[in-house]
């Protein structure tokens, strides 16, 4: 297969996690569950194929690996778990523009925590994705203090998803992709299920079309989305990657507007804008060190 096939590839992959956010907005379930189950079905899925090719890979995994998964898992759980809510009460322009901040705080971890060195142009960026986050928030404000607390807990998910991203950038160095993820998504759907329970949040009964969304995000967002992603690495540039993921928020408020009618209004446009093209930068930096830039969503 030539390189431009695997590029269409990515982009029917990006197309399918655009999906996520408009399928969130039409269950009716608590984000809990959505995540839960979203996850919990992915987990199935991979099951099979994880034991008839990872069986030995999980038997000699050692005990930090195996922590650092679980640990990563938490994290991506309490992505989910903000994220999704934040699609309740925000715009899906907003949620899905906003969710993508998590290089702000990829890059405040390299150099707080992991103290690696960060040039002068990689703040750049980090300035103009925040200048555009401020823009988006304020504008959101005026439409009711509902709203600004959706994007805030958009942002929230981009902490989380930020900090499960860095955990995958040490676990990763001695794990197969395979075995990561389904390890990842383990812990991820326990996490979920356990706090539906603490929180009193109902795990059943739920209609067909709940489960049928529950399976759709398995499938088309997960499985076919993000899996498609960590395939393409093998054979594409990850800075081309990184690129074609920031069109995810393109596509999802395409579908919003035809879907849901929620038209843009000028701030969320010039912030999205000024997001994306603040990513784009931190991105293109990025590529001689073959950083990848992934959205679980």
């Amino acid at each position: 297969m030539e390189k431009i096939n695997h590029k269409w590839i990515v982009l029917i992959g990006v197309i399918f996690v655009s999906f996520s956010s408009i399928l969130i907005r039409m269950s009716e379930a608590p984000s809990l569950v959505i995540a839960g189950y979203r996850l919990g079905f992915t987990v199935l899925m991979l099951l099979p194929f994880v034991f008839r090719n990872k069986k030995e890979e999980l038997k000699s995994i050692d005990r930090k690996s195996l922590i650092t998964c679980l640990v990563s898992g938490v994290f991506l759980a309490l992505h989910f778990a903000t994220w999704i809510t934040s699609i309740k009460y925000t715009s899906i322009a907003s949620s899905t523009v906003l969710v993508n901040t998590h290089t702000v705080f990829i890059i405040a971890g390299t150099w707080f925590i992991l103290k690696e060195k960060v040039s002068d142009k990689v703040f750049l960026s980090m300035g103009i994705t925040l200048a555009g986050s401020i823009i988006i928030s304020l504008g959101d404000h005026s439409m009711g203090s509902n709203v600004l607390y959706g994007d805030m807990l958009a942002i929230l998910g981009a902490f989380f998803v930020a900090g499960y991203m860095m955990i995958g950038r040490i676990v990763r160095q001695r794990l197969s992709v395979t075995t990561y993820t389904f390890l990842v998504y383990s812990s991820c759907t326990l996490t979920l299920l356990l706090l539906a329970m603490i929180t009193g949040t109902s795990l059943y009964p739920y209609p067909m079309e709940e489960w049928l969304i529950f399976i759709a995000l398995a499938i088309f967002c997960t499985i076919l989305g993000h899996s498609i992603f960590n395939w393409a690495l093998e054979y594409i540039n990850p800075t081309f990657l990184s690129t074609a993921i920031l069109g995810e928020p393109v596509f999802a408020t395409l579908w919003a507007l035809i879907l849901f009618h929620e038209v843009p209004a000028l701030w969320q446009i010039g912030g999205s804008l000024l997001i994306i093209f603040g990513i784009y930068l931190y991105v293109q930096m990025n590529d001689e060190k073959n950083v990848v830039i992934q959205d679980e969503k």
